[in-house]
């Protein structure tokens, strides 16, 4: 007789193997066939939003690693909501105009722009941009994100389009937006101006100069042979200077050296004369900032005057105290030529080279006059001191190449004017990390104006018409037609029509008496596009709302999507558009280094889930702290892949050990389980509840933790390990194996609704291997288990977690012995136990002792004092390890003295005889 074929193995179709790559994309065809996504929303109309807003990610390209950080932190997000009492409705979004998409069509595409209208090259740009929007939507499913795919939203759609236009006419009507020239960044690698969110900063190399200027009208105080020394590192714009600025409270020394005189700030003073080189100097006199105030010098090569102005933002920490002032190429400058009438001067043009305004320079790129100015400067000898330095010094973030200060003029949205109601909306909103506050906090609190006009031509046109006395025209009036306009036929009709077949029908205006007008040709920075998304999608969509209760987008945004959309917002409604805002760090290699493909350390979502599944990639991201940067490359993908193995494992198992499970009819209450599996489910309550709680508060990482610890921990190495010996072994309707059984079947339930946001492919899978009536026919259907309240609860942890400690010194004695080549497997040994008094009380109390330490035998001799010498001890117990008496059972493997008593079944132990017996009888 062949005694496996009576023993109750273990038997799933569940398989062993994901093989992910193939079975995900299969299971997601049927989740669109069900349309999975309609059915998730109807069963949970009705119950309290929970409104997650997409950042919109840009459309051009293949998604990265930080799409895929972010895109499935939001889906764990949405889908635990929807399981637990919320109706969270996830439309995802996509940011569509800028300078990319032009980039992308006039060199990848080679489209040649001077050969067609401004309207032609926008639709060649909008036909682009939905090709990208195809290809990231493919991309994203992939991952398993679920969401409104269908009916996304989208900044270019005709609708968003009108609604943003609406936006810039509420803040325009309140007095916030206007037009005015004042430097701002400008890049000329983009020929446009750039907003302070698409800056970022690089090291460069650049000169540093000291110049004299030759004092012309000293004022009483400076003499006409002294000279104020300047120090600047952008020697292109001395033939912008128009002043020097000097700190009134700060302490200047006139300086003796050899023949020359020179204005330097006393504190200064001796770092100055190192740079330069003066061998030996003499103070010949001091004086205050405050006097030198009004006092002329002269440019060191035009006929022009150079102005000493008083200026608070002169500090000390580097040059002379004295500084070079041209107000077309700074915000200090600026503003200080503002105070004292300085003109504008801004002799750069839009490809940053220098204009007939700079004569002797005309032509020349800015960072070619550099060397050009100060070779003029070296012939008129007003040139001191030319050194390099490496500094960081901003650069626009699409093109990588530097920035300039240019004055030019540009749309603002004022924001100081609302700028208090800006900080009063920040403390109302709920910061993760909690220091994401101090940093939106810091940026606002200090900031003037946002520059939002743009001179390209993919955008949202700036909805603003001139008349002929060039004054601009923003109404009510006009801002609803375009606005409608907008919404009928989309924001390219601003380049198709003329000015006059854009405004109202008889529209009249004092600023045109001949009802001539003018349209402008900026568009909006795209910045207002996205950050008007509260309107164009919280407030247009029905199914959602404003204030979203959470953003969440990496911790770059705090310069870009929750600054926009936070000024946009409260300039319009004077609240937040999110009651909390949720930050993660970037996709960094495993190293720690930022992904390039230079460096070739770039790990490609598509070709992980090629290789791995898109699950790996979600349980990758489950398990870091997303809070900061995180690590990514293969090796660890590998680390999570094992980790995956083992609970797809622990699965598996326990499928495997309820295929005879019905449990309409098989499953026991609680009062009637045993004791160890009633300690189980209070574990298993536990889990649920620490699961339950770090998905409540975004904690993912304690979510993965908690599972796998339970997968490993709790159940491989202990309850799956010892109930084998029941479950295999036992007769099928055994009340020990049927109260395991019960447990298992729970367990596999909770389990499988626990990681449904994480893992959502293999949770579905599991989901439709497990026995019995289901209450939905797909796991993310339901709801997650609830915390339930058991009243020993606490006696049986601290019962049972008393024995695991035991049992831990157990198996080291045992582990030790077959290191010793004393014993095999465990159930080769038999035990003589000295348990502690306590630990001895413990174990009276504790049925199927043998079965739990998975031995063939064991005997409590007595008490720890009376171990005998050769007992290995611990704290709570000694023992002694031997190999066990007897024949070893061919059904069960245990080592017994009763193998033989069944004459029948001589190879059998009695117990597994008995049962054959039985089964032989059926």
């Amino acid at each position: 007789m062949n005694y496996k074929d009576t023993l109750n193995m273990p038997k799933t179709d569940f398989p062993m193997r994901g093989n992910l790559p193939k079975r995900e994309p299969e299971m997601q065809a049927k989740w669109e066939t069900e349309d999975m996504y309609a059915q998730v929303q109807k069963r949970t109309e009705g119950r309290p939003l929970f409104i997650l807003h997409d950042g919109p990610p840009y459309a051009n390209g293949d998604i990265h690693m930080g799409h895929a950080l972010n895109k499935i932190i939001k889906d764990m997000i949405v889908r635990f909501k929807s399981m637990t009492g919320y109706h969270a409705p996830y439309v995802p979004g996509w940011d569509t105009h800028g300078l990319p998409i032009e980039t992308a069509l006039t060199k990848n595409k080679k489209v040649d722009r001077k050969k067609m209208s401004v309207s032609e090259f926008r639709t060649l740009c909008e036909a682009y941009a939905y090709e990208q929007i195809d290809r990231q939507r493919d991309q994203f499913k992939r991952l398993g994100v679920r969401g409104d795919w269908a009916n996304p939203y989208i900044t270019l759609t005709k609708g968003f389009e009108a609604e943003q236009i609406k936006v810039f006419g509420e803040m325009a009507k309140k007095g916030y937006i206007y037009k005015g020239k004042k430097p701002v960044y400008w890049s000329p690698s983009s020929e446009s101006a750039l907003a302070e969110a698409e800056i970022e900063y690089q090291d460069k190399r650049s000169p540093s100069i000291y110049v004299a200027f030759p004092v012309v009208d000293g004022k009483g105080v400076l003499e006409n042979d002294e000279k104020v020394i300047i120090w600047t590192t952008t020697p292109w714009t001395i033939p912008a200077n128009l002043g020097i600025a000097v700190h009134p409270n700060l302490e200047y020394s006139v300086v003796q050296v050899n023949d020359a005189k020179y204005v330097v700030a006393s504190e200064l003073l001796a770092q100055v004369a190192e740079f330069i080189g003066w061998e030996s100097y003499e103070v010949v006199r001091t004086h205050k900032g405050t006097d030198f105030e009004h006092i002329i010098c002269k440019h060191p090569f035009y006929d022009r005057d150079s102005l000493v102005m008083l200026g608070e933002h002169v500090t000390t920490d580097a040059g002379t105290g004295c500084v070079h002032t041209a107000p077309g190429h700074g915000e200090d400058d600026f503003n200080i030529g503002k105070k004292y009438g300085l003109d504008v001067l801004c002799p750069v043009d839009d490809q940053g080279k220098m204009t007939k305004e700079a004569p002797g320079f005309e032509g020349l790129f800015y960072d070619d006059a550099n060397k050009a100015v100060t070779e003029k400067l070296e012939e008129v000898g007003a040139l001191l001191k030319l050194t390099f330095i490496t500094h960081s010094y901003p650069h626009d973030w699409r093109t990588k190449k530097p920035v300039i200060f240019r004055a030019t003029a540009q749309w603002f949205a004022s924001i100081k004017d609302f700028r208090d109601d800006i900080l009063r909306a920040i403390k109302e909103v709920n910061w993760v990390p909690a220091w994401g506050e101090t940093r939106l906090y810091n940026m606002i609190k200090d900031r003037e104006d946002w520059c939002i006009s743009r001179q390209r031509a993919w955008g949202v046109p700036i909805p603003v018409f001139y008349g002929e006395d060039g004054e601009p025209i923003i109404t009510s009036e006009t801002i609803e037609h375009v606005s409608n306009l907008f919404r009928e036929h989309g924001s390219n009709v601003w380049f198709e029509r003329e000015a006059k077949d854009l405004l109202p029908e008889g529209f009249t205006s004092p600023h045109s008496p001949n009802g001539i007008f003018t349209k402008e040709t900026d568009i909006m920075d795209v910045w207002f596009d996205s950050g008007s998304s509260h309107q164009g999608v919280l407030v247009e969509r029905e199914e959602l709302r404003r204030p979203a209760d959470l953003y969440l987008e990496g911790s770059d945004q705090y310069r870009g999507w929750f600054n926009s959309s936070l000024s946009t917002a409260v300039a319009v409604t004077g609240e937040a558009p999110y009651k909390g805002v949720l930050s993660h760090g970037f996709a960094l290699d495993g190293n720690g280094r930022k992904m390039s493909k230079s460096l070739g350390n770039v790990v490609v979502p598509n070709k992980v889930m090629e290789q791995l599944g898109g699950d790996i990639l979600r349980l990758w991201v489950a398990s870091v702290d997303y809070q900061a940067d995180v690590r990514v490359s293969d090796k660890i993908l590998k680390q999570v892949a094992e980790v995956y193995r083992k609970i797809r494992n622990t699965f598996r198992f326990l499928l495997g050990n309820l295929d005879d499970f019905q449990p309409e009819t098989d499953k026991r209450s609680y009062e009637n389980l045993q004791e160890v599996d009633r300690y189980m489910l209070v574990r298993l309550n536990e889990v649920v509840e620490k699961v339950r709680n770090g998905y409540e508060n975004y904690d993912f990482s304690s979510v993965y933790q908690t599972i796998h610890n339970f997968c490993t921990i709790d159940l491989s190495s202990f309850y799956l390990d010892f109930t084998k010996d029941i479950l295999y072994i036992e007769l099928k309707d055994n009340e020990k194996r049927r109260s395991i059984q019960s447990v298992m079947y729970e367990m596999i339930v909770a389990l499988a609704k626990l990681v449904s946001p994480i893992l959502p492919h293999t949770a579905e899978e599991v989901w439709g291997y497990i026995p019995g009536e289901k209450e939905a026919s797909f796991v993310q259907l339901t709801d997650m288990p609830e915390v339930k309240v058991y009243d020993e609860a606490a006696s049986l942890k601290e019962k049972w977690t008393k024995f695991l400690v035991f049992r831990d010194e157990v198996l080291k004695a045992l582990e030790n012995k077959r290191n010793e080549k004393v014993i095999g497997k465990s159930l080769t040994a038999q035990l003589a136990l000295y348990p502690t008094k306590e630990t001895k009380e413990l174990l009276d109390t504790i049925d199927d002792l043998r079965i739990l330490l998975i031995v063939s035998a064991l005997e409590i001799k007595g008490l720890k004092e009376d171990a005998p010498a050769e007992a290995e001890s611990f704290d709570h117990t000694a023992v002694v390890v031997q190999p066990a008496e007897g024949e070893t059972c061919e059904r069960c493997w245990i080592v017994s003295t009763t193998v033989g008593d069944n004459a029948e079944h001589p190879t059998l132990c009695s117990h597994c005889g008995e049962i054959v017996s039985i089964l032989e009888a059926k």
